[in-house]
């Protein structure tokens, strides 16, 4: 005897082998379409391009490289200039004062109550 989840009364019911085998009402053989691009969204669709795809942005990674690999002394998390630094400098701040913060939190923590 083959058995199939019912969703209306929640249980495992009788039933005949083809809805067993196909649960929830799926079906064999239907073909599923490709999934979206995510990362990288092409001017032209592949089939249009041929073997060649053209991409919104140009690619960055070759000037990226250069730069990364300059032995100027300037360390790798700063090589871009301001908005490096103050990223850096505002991960800082905020990690130096949620220390502080937390040391005064446990400071007045672990004073008695005054009754």
């Amino acid at each position: 005897m083959y058995y199939k989840f019912s969703g209306f009364t929640q249980k495992l019911t009788g039933s005949a082998p083809t809805a067993a085998y196909s649960p929830q009402g799926l079906r064999p053989g239907v073909p599923a379409e490709a999934p979206p691009m995510i990362f990288a969204s092409p001017t032209k669709l592949v089939s249009e391009a041929g073997t060649v795809v053209e991409y919104i942005t140009p690619n960055r990674v070759p000037d990226l490289q250069k730069l990364f690999q300059i032995s100027d002394g300037v360390p790798i998390h700063l090589k871009r200039g301001v908005p490096d630094r103050l990223l850096y400098r505002t991960t800082m701040a905020l990690t130096i004062g949620g220390t502080l913060y937390c040391l005064v939190a446990l400071y007045f923590a672990a004073q008695p109550n005054n009754k």
